[in-house]
């Protein structure tokens, strides 16, 4: 269990957001915090996808960079 504070506008607007979609607040909270962190593992991802592709092809990178 957790408590978040938000802004008075945030939290109007979660509010006005809710209504709109027909969903509880709570529901809107959770599957932002999912997809936030979704994301972030994707970036994390991606980044060191990068890192391993770089290393491997660090040869034929520097012979083109010449």
């Amino acid at each position: 269990m957790m408590t978040i504070h938000l802004t008075h506008e945030l939290t109007r607007a979660l509010y006005r957001r809710a209504e709109i979609e027909g969903r509880s607040v709570p529901e809107i909270v959770v599957t932002a915090i999912g997809e936030y962190l979704a994301r972030a593992d994707g970036d994390e991802e991606v980044h060191q996808l990068a890192v391993e592709a770089s290393h491997r092809w660090q040869s034929l990178l520097n012979r083109l960079a010449q």
